[in-house]
């Protein structure tokens, strides 16, 4: 809080305004399954657009995810994690390539009248998309498959999940001090 002080008569006045408040980007949850039409357009859900930030929910950045997959992120997000590629030491070939390779068919989208996303047709190539897709949301990021390679990644689930949680998330308890949440 700060405030300002005046004086009237023989009293102190003291105004106080809170301080602006930052608010973060609450994190993403949840799959959707939707229909894709022949143009390349889908409706973001909703349920979805309802857990952006007022202004995330209209402006977006779509990449090549890791596995033949589309990663769509709100352009506020997506500005944060290209400053971080962005500081990488360009003169690192390892860097270079990887710069390349995370911005190649980068494409901002934005609503249309109608609430739907237009996904470039050199994407939904690469992913291997169909008529109808799921995604993903979890985090600040929101994962686009093709149906079919969702439910194929899904079938092929380790055999042994409990290992490899305790393997992935076991590291990151100890290296960050938590607790063993098991």
């Amino acid at each position: 809080m700060w405030g300002k002080v005046g004086k009237c008569g023989n009293f102190i006045l003291i105004f106080t305004v809170p301080k602006p408040i930052r608010v973060a980007m609450r994190h993403l949850l949840g799959e959707y399954e939707c229909k894709i039409d022949a143009k390349g357009r889908f409706m973001l859900p909703s349920a979805l657009k309802k857990q952006l930030s007022p202004g995330d929910q209209e402006r977006f950045v779509v990449n090549r995810g890791f596995e033949h997959n589309l990663t769509l992120y709100p352009e506020s997000e997506w500005l944060k994690i290209s400053n971080e590629v962005n500081a990488l030491n360009l003169y690192n070939k390892k860097n270079r390539e990887f710069v390349r390779y995370f911005f190649r068919g980068a494409s901002e989208l934005r609503l249309d009248a109608a609430g739907r996303l237009l996904l470039p047709r050199s994407l939904v190539e690469y992913s291997g998309i169909g008529k109808e897709i799921v995604l993903f949301a979890y985090g600040n990021r929101i994962e686009i498959w093709a149906r079919e390679t969702y439910v194929s990644m899904l079938d092929n689930e380790p055999e042994d999940f409990s290992s490899l949680a305790e393997e992935v998330m076991g590291k990151a308890m100890q290296s960050s001090g938590g607790e063993d949440v098991s």
